[in-house]
């Protein structure tokens, strides 16, 4: 084995690493030669670069639209500082065609760059000699390339830019923008001026994570019971901030909605329903508060069927017992029991009463887009209806906040999305009498647990679900359809009250696929015949129950 030594360095010519045998031209090269010719290829490599950098920066200088820094909006971000909107500085690309002179070398080098784009149609724009856009809100890679072209024609304009990176997470929300940086909907809206003033960010009481696993289950749900729209919300009811809050269909913030679409209707804070026996646990508890009934109080010989004008108000299930307590009543959602409770009470007494916990009048919110629950004139078959849910309107935000009232104590709370610190319940307003919150807790933990109530599917072990079920009727101009809105309003845990869920979903259907679990039991079943609360917005609650507790658990 020959071996060559060179200035102390030894090397053997079979090492490809070091050297090469040319065997075709008989020539040698070097290690040290290939390393001094790489070395002086990286210094021109270099200089090349640094002045094309130059040139690049030298012609964006040159043809970019001065900002008006004054545009600048405060990011937005979650409990735990996330970004959820954000300003940046973009460039966006136009063609002055009244600048363009070669056409065919201009659209070949653009094609190299932008290979999805529709050159037929650009070519016609160049032909019309006004001026446009080819690229918004570039990447530095194209920009890059655009700049070395040196084709004059090329603008470059740099833009304020508000940019979601989570897109539709919290379209409804953050809300949008218009052309002018002005905030049009939601939080940008309804705190513009803060938001162009302030440096900070604006924190918002939402969780990023509990938002996309709660999305995430309705979406998921959609495929299954095939309806219009849904609409969520967590809040802690203790504190009335908003820990999620989601409206289906949503949209990416990235590409602005026509925000009049009713399409894409905020249906937590917008969305006025009526609820159906949600409002039972209203009625139940307005009787204990104004010291009317006892959950033992007994009610004897309770009609099947009950005239109110020119309709009938009947039970939905003709197996209800005749005889039952205030308490059974709601466990088994009777709707003649319900009337017979408000009846006792009376018009002044129940109507106060869901003016102290929120559900008549228009709420005080952190966005614009909130409703307002249909005026209607109280009369005794008003008062009937009512007490069951039917023909009384309000929000999902607004029945948050009232069972939020109902399970905390009967403190008042004012739901937000701004994060705030936890005031303790003690120096907060009571606007229900004491022990009300336990009599009411314990029968609706019953509804999940006992074996005639309603809401079986949302017993998930180890978080101690409670919630009542209500399954409506739309209305119509002509009076009812058969389509529904199905809700669930869970308060967990019971022993402990700290959070409020409703799930409501907008005329689910039959599904013959879905498959449904028993929770605290073994075995499982496909499909059912039913669409109504307790085999739709029950399951996706408990669905969503346990996959946000651990989260809960550990961070609240």
């Amino acid at each position: 084995m020959k071996k060559t030594e060179k200035k102390g360095l030894i090397l053997e010519d079979y090492i490809d690493e070091f050297s090469y045998d040319n065997k075709r031209f008989g020539a040698f090269v070097s290690f040290n030669r290939i390393a001094f010719i790489f070395f002086v290829f990286l210094i021109i490599s270099a200089i090349f670069s640094s002045k094309a950098i130059y040139l690049s920066s030298k012609k964006i200088e040159e043809k970019k639209i001065k900002l008006d820094k004054t545009d600048f909006r405060a990011s937005i971000v979650d409990r735990s500082g996330n970004i959820l909107a954000k300003t940046v500085i973009t460039t966006n690309v136009g063609i002055n065609p009244k600048l363009v002179v070669d056409k065919k070398k201009l659209i070949i080098n653009l094609k190299l760059i932008f290979q999805n784009k529709n050159f037929k149609e650009i070519e016609k724009k160049i032909e019309g000699k006004k001026f446009f856009y080819i690229q918004k809100k570039i990447n530095q890679n194209e920009l890059d390339k655009i700049v070395l072209l040196g084709d004059k024609s090329l603008i470059y304009e740099e833009k304020i830019s508000r940019i979601y990176p989570n897109k539709n997470l919290f379209s409804h929300i953050i809300g949008q923008i218009d052309d002018n940086n002005n905030g049009i909907s939601g939080i940008e809206k309804y705190y513009d001026f803060e938001l162009r003033k302030k440096n900070e960010p604006l924190q918002l009481s939402v969780d990023i994570y509990l938002q996309h696993l709660i999305r995430k289950e309705l979406i998921k749900a959609k495929e299954f019971f095939k309806f219009l729209g849904s609409a969520s919300i967590l809040m802690d009811i203790n504190s009335g901030e908003i820990l999620s809050m989601i409206s289906l269909p949503d949209f990416d913030l990235n590409k602005r909605k026509n925000i009049s679409d009713i399409n894409y209707i905020n249906r937590t804070t917008k969305g006025v329903y009526e609820f159906g026996s949600v409002f039972k646990t209203f009625t139940f508890a307005a009787g204990i508060n104004e010291n009317i009934i006892e959950p033992e109080t007994k009610f004897l010989n309770l009609e099947k069927k009950l005239p109110c004008g020119k309709n009938i108000i009947r039970e939905y299930d003709e197996k209800i017992p005749s005889d039952l307590t205030a308490e059974e009543i709601l466990i088994r959602s009777g709707n003649i029991g319900s009337v017979r409770v408000a009846q006792k009470i009376g018009i002044e007494k129940y109507k106060s009463f869901l003016e102290k916990i929120g559900i008549l009048n228009k709420i005080e919110f952190d966005i614009e887009e909130v409703g307002e629950p249909i005026p209607f004139r109280w009369g005794k078959c008003k008062l009937a209806t009512a007490s069951f849910g039917h023909g009384i309107t309000t929000t999902p935000l607004q029945l948050a906040k009232g069972y939020s009232i109902i399970s905390n104590g009967g403190y008042e709370i004012s739901p937000t999305l701004i994060k705030k610190n936890v005031v303790n319940n003690l120096t907060k307003k009571r606007i229900l009498s004491e022990g009300v919150s336990e009599k009411v807790n314990i029968a609706l933990r019953k509804i999940v647990t006992d074996k005639e109530g309603t809401a079986e599917f949302a017993n998930v072990p180890g978080y101690e679900v409670a919630g009542k079920t209500g399954t409506a009727q739309k209305s119509t101009l002509g009076g009812y359809s058969s389509a529904k809105v199905n809700t669930f309003a869970a308060i967990f845990p019971i022993s402990n009250p700290k959070f409020v869920l409703i799930v409501i979903l907008d005329e689910p259907k039959i599904s013959k696929e879905y498959v449904y679990k028993y929770r605290n039991k073994s075995g499982s079943f496909k499909g059912t015949p039913f669409n109504t609360a307790g085999w739709t917005s029950v399951e996706i609650a408990g669905k969503i129950i346990e996959n946000i507790g651990p989260i809960l658990a550990t961070k609240y």
